[in-house]
């Protein structure tokens, strides 16, 4: 009779043994609290930095007395730094003002100008820079942005063969693009950006009877690094 009674209690010991595991493989562990997803960036402060770019355009001559002369084609490249400020106004609207200067390579030539002396005219950027001011959107991990403002360039003009010059000038313009700066990091950003320049007319005054007035103008395209501070 012991012994039976023993066996019973070891079965039920058992049976509750294996229902206690049994619950627990049963219990539903409560999922874990999901943290907000924060979709705007951080691009407010200010920001300087380097970039690189090519560029082509004209230099559109007028001589005095005998009307339009023949355009330069000019292209090359260019080199420079910048600075600037953002900060957000709300709805992902973010404003800013960024300055430039770089120097250029950007540059053209032309043969037997409308002076009829087959002679070769050379008109080459030194400088440019802009001073603009630029509107955004809030896109998170990027900001697209149009920009537009005020634009300087200096330039050399040299005629060969009649040994005139070289004359150099300095035009004063406008200047409007649109780009697009993708975060890297907190602290860097990669900008792409597009621009058209206009750097208005300037006269280019050798002392001769030919005085001619050049138009300048400009499209160009660069990459550069920022880095917010």
């Amino acid at each position: 009779m012991k012994r039976i009674t023993t066996l019973l209690l070891a079965t039920v010991a058992g049976a509750g043994l294996m229902s206690t595991a049994y619950a627990a493989d049963l219990i539903i562990e409560e999922p874990g609290i999901v943290e907000p997803v924060v979709v705007g960036g951080n691009w407010d402060g200010a920001f300087i930095g380097g970039f690189i770019g090519g560029g082509w355009g004209e230099a559109d001559h007028e001589y005095s007395g005998l009307g339009d002369g023949n355009d330069i084609d000019l292209s090359g490249w260019f080199v420079g730094v910048d600075a600037g400020f953002n900060f957000t106004v709300g709805s992902g609207l973010v404003l800013g003002v960024v300055g430039d200067i770089a120097w250029t390579d950007i540059g053209g030539s032309i043969v037997d100008p409308p002076v009829g002396a087959y002679d070769e005219i050379t008109h080459d950027i030194n400088w440019q820079g802009s001073l603009r001011g630029r509107v955004g959107f809030d896109g998170g991990a990027f900001l697209p942005y149009l920009t537009g403002g005020l634009a300087f360039a200096n330039a050399t003009r040299e005629t060969f063969n009649f040994d005139d010059g070289p004359f150099d000038n300095t035009h004063v313009g406008w200047t409007v693009g649109a780009g697009v700066e993708f975060a890297v990091s907190e602290e860097l950003s990669v900008d792409l950006l597009y621009r058209y320049s206009d750097y208005g007319t300037e006269i280019y005054n050798d002392g001769g009877q030919q005085v001619p007035k050049v138009s300048l103008t400009t499209h160009t395209v660069q990459a550069g690094l920022h880095w917010s501070f």
